[in-house]
């Protein structure tokens, strides 16, 4: 039996949230410099192109894009801002990927 459209999830996209290894500038500036997958596996990011605030096109969500090459491809990291300024958590970074239950 076929499950009916309706049922299905909205948005063939999602967020992954991952682990991001960062550095900060002595100005302030937050630089990822690797991130760990889901698997426990590790990338390098070889380098950092543009830093802007801007939507999460696919998965939906607002933050700062990162994009940055890794492994020679270009990708989009976002760090999504933590609201309450009383949290010593800054925020949470993710990838959009796409959702398997889709």
């Amino acid at each position: 039996m076929n499950t009916p459209r309706s049922a299905w999830p909205k948005n063939p996209y999602k967020k992954q949230y991952i682990t991001v290894r960062v550095e900060f500038t002595d100005d302030g500036i937050l630089f990822p410099r690797s991130l760990l997958w889901t698997d426990g596996q590790e990338y390098p990011i070889d380098r950092v192109k543009d830093i802007c605030s801007a939507p999460a096109l696919k998965a939906g969500g607002q933050g700062d894009r990162y994009t940055v090459m890794i492994r020679g491809r270009e990708r989009y990291l976002f760090f999504e801002h933590n609201p309450d300024p009383c949290d010593a958590r800054l925020g949470k970074w993710f990838v959009e990927v796409k959702n398997p239950d889709y």
